[in-house]
């Protein structure tokens, strides 16, 4: 089994919101949104290599990725611009369900973060916005 098939087998079924692999290290997370991609940015910076199954995949979580390194992921749900994103800097992509975008948490819009990374192209342009939203979420 393979880093990819071994991270998807992992986020099926469990509790776990993230997984990544790389061979026989292994990286799990129950948080919610892009938490556990900043907690690892911030504590790794690049996990290169690495392998990725992720539940829900929003642009700004597809910025997160490259950041990281993560050579391929998998999403059981994954936004159009976040495909597009990934594909766009090489970074292998499956999924379950495309999207045009991610909802909110209770359903009344799209994801704040996504809208937020939106118009960006470049991922540490969309790391600054990425923070900026979430204190502003957070009413910092």
């Amino acid at each position: 089994m393979n880093n990819l098939e071994k991270a998807k087998k992992m986020l099926s079924g469990s509790k776990y919101t993230c997984v990544l692999c790389s061979d026989d290290d292994i990286m799990i997370s129950i948080k919610r949104g892009v938490a556990p991609l900043l907690q690892w940015l911030d504590e790794y910076e690049n996990l290169s290599g690495y392998s990725a199954a992720d539940k829900v995949i929003g642009k700004g979580a597809a910025f997160l990725y490259v950041l990281l390194g993560i050579k391929e992921v998998y999403a059981n749900v994954i936004s159009r611009r976040a495909l597009e994103t990934l594909e766009s800097n090489n970074i292998s992509v499956k999924y379950k369900i495309l999207v045009e975008a991610i909802l909110n948490r209770d359903n009344t819009g799209f994801c704040p973060i996504e809208t937020a990374v939106c118009g960006i192209s470049e991922p540490e342009t969309a790391l600054k916005e990425i923070r900026k939203t979430i204190k502003k979420l957070k009413g910092e």
